[in-house]
């Protein structure tokens, strides 16, 4: 069994962070293991307990950005078989096989190698998504995917489809004949969006086909190109599983679609919109449980960091998280209600809709038909007797006024509104309807974010450039950024290689601009001054602005000069 004591030898923690995570484990119940409650109070990384665990087991740890299998290797395994076992081939060495794994104790699978390779096998233990990952890029590397989706196209040539779909029987009949080739093309394309961690599946109509695209890390990428016949068809498909009706064409529907892949539970909110040449059909990607949750995990600097974690402590008072659509605002606040869920307070939200569920939380989902709006669910709360409420978004006044005036009743308050930064959430809550004595008196912070792609570790590229260029690029470089004594700093930029699917960038962090609520700037708020003079106010107080912040991920080696430009300046 793995101990806590194994990650303080290592010097991965002190003591007094082990009895946190002990205590911590205790009140959870005690039934999840140490090292897994210490990733999830960001303590330690997954990698590091499953190096640690492979110490103690005497397992050699393979890490996957560095350990990269030889196509000598890959042709050992077949890529069902990889998908099927989560295993990844490294290297042959000696008549040896050396295989990453994420349970390298599956004799079962160690013995089914051997015996399929004629090799021995030397197991190596991997970080779960790590395999996954590298499966999918190695194998979609040896053209498997493309070959599979034209097997698939190619046996509808001897199938009888709708022209457009109209006939509803048809689509029964599509639906229930489950090794169908339609079938099987939209579950690969479902499969696909989530082995690539795509947030969005967009397929859209053209004159002569239909056009597949992921959105990943915020930028859309083409996926495949289908033939025309496959888009009514295809489009029948999802509707029937979302519920929706497919003989109905001339007006917009959305649903939601629930599934298991890979033994991880997954949401699709499905949003249907006709478009010239037919229905545009676009789904939202929800992974219930791989949302990153928790303030140490999205990208906060330090200075930041502790103080959220100082405004998500308080007992009264609103948090404001604001930002455009796709901007994380969702996982912040998420992360804030994981900050005050301790057990000991009655945390309820209401949201449109829920899109992760966490535990000991209530919560609740708009259903405007059924008269459950933000409002009404609002007024329902406040007689459940919380301690804290997230409200998913102010849309109106009435919702506004209502958190507003329940925070200023001793209930802590998270909620969104879409602005550009954080000076400007007063005055569009003004805007709004809001009266200004309110805003001053129960907001207690106000968080501006954006998501920038943060650069590949395996191909970022290093090059100096001037103080004066990041001037001329608009960045507020301040005196002491750390240039040499020629005026230059060191920076990074995309590449792009195999890992990264050849954009140069692998995942997205947040940058971020928190505006605690002084006492001077409530007393402008009160005063209904322009966002400009807050601002002002925010800056002498400390504040760091979106650009400070991300001119400190670009330094940092975080992220490039172009990607905050395209996020932030463009």
């Amino acid at each position: 069994m793995l101990t806590g004591d194994v990650f303080v030898n290592e010097g991965l923690i002190t003591p007094y962070q082990l009895q946190l995570a002990v205590n911590k484990q205790v009140e959870m119940g005690g039934n999840d293991p140490i090292a897994r409650v210490m990733v999830d109070m960001g303590l330690i990384s997954d990698k590091d307990r499953v190096r640690c665990t492979g110490k103690v087991w005497d397992i050699p740890y393979a890490d996957l950005e560095l350990d990269r299998p030889t196509d000598e290797a890959i042709k050992t395994v077949t890529a069902s078989y990889a998908k099927r076992q989560k295993v990844i081939p490294i290297r042959i060495e000696d008549g040896k096989l050396f295989v990453a794994m994420a349970n390298p104790l599956d004799v079962f699978a160690l013995d089914e190698m051997r015996m399929n390779t004629g090799l021995e096998i030397q197991p190596m233990i991997a970080v779960e998504e790590d395999v996954a990952n590298a499966i999918n890029a190695v194998y979609r590397n040896t053209g498997g995917v493309s070959e599979e989706v034209a097997g698939m196209v190619s046996e509808l040539d001897g199938v009888e489809l709708q022209a457009g779909g109209h006939d509803e029987d048809d689509g029964d009949d599509i639906s229930q004949a489950e090794d169908a080739p339609i079938i099987r093309l939209a579950n690969h394309i479902i499969n696909q969006a989530v082995n690539d961690k795509a947030s969005d599946i967009h397929m859209e109509p053209r004159k002569d086909c239909m056009v597949v695209r992921f959105r990943i890390d915020g930028i859309m990428v083409d996926a495949m190109t289908l033939p025309r016949k496959v888009a009514a068809p295809l489009t029948s498909r999802f509707k029937i599983v979302a519920n929706m009706d497919i003989a109905e064409k001339r007006v917009p529907q959305d649903n939601r679609i629930s599934a298991v892949i890979n033994g991880q539970e997954y949401d699709f909110r499905v949003s249907t919109l006709p478009v010239v040449g037919g229905e545009k059909i676009v789904m939202r990607v929800l992974d219930k449980g791989g949302i990153q949750v928790g303030l140490n995990k999205i990208g906060f600097l330090p200075e930041n960091l502790k103080v959220l974690e100082d405004l998500a402590t308080r007992s009264y008072g609103i948090v404001l998280v604001t930002g455009p659509t796709g901007s994380g605002k969702s996982t912040t606040l998420y992360s804030l209600l994981n900050q005050s869920n301790d057990g000991l307070k009655n945390i309820i939200t209401i949201e449109d809709p829920v899109e992760y569920e966490i535990d000991n939380i209530n919560q609740c989902s708009v259903n405007n038909k059924a008269g459950m709006t933000f409002s009404a669910g609002l007024r329902a709360m406040l007689r459940q007797d919380p301690d804290v409420i997230m409200v998913g978004e102010m849309r109106d006044a009435e919702t506004a006024t209502i958190a507003m005036e329940a925070a200023m009743t001793g209930h802590l308050v998270f909620s969104t509104l879409h602005t550009n930064d954080a000076p400007s959430t007063p005055g569009r809550l003004t805007d709004m309807g809001v009266e200004p004595f309110l805003i001053a008196s129960s907001v207690i912070g106000i968080l501006a974010q954006r998501l920038v792609r943060v650069l590949c570790p395996d191909c970022k590229e290093q090059y100096t450039a001037s103080r004066e260029s990041l001037l001329r690029y608009g960045f507020p470089v301040p005196e002491d950024l750390g240039a040499d004594t020629h005026g230059e700093v060191t920076l990074f930029k995309a590449r792009g290689c195999d890992r990264c699917k050849s954009t140069g960038y692998k995942g997205r962090t947040g940058v971020h601009e928190l505006m605690p609520v002084t006492d001077e700037i409530r007393d402008a708020i009160l005063n209904e001054k322009p966002a400009h003079d807050l601002r002002k106010l925010a800056r002498d107080a400390g504040m760091r602005t979106l650009q400070h912040d991300a001119l400190q991920k670009i330094v940092m080696g975080v992220t490039s000069v172009d990607e905050v430009i395209r996020v932030i300046y463009s």
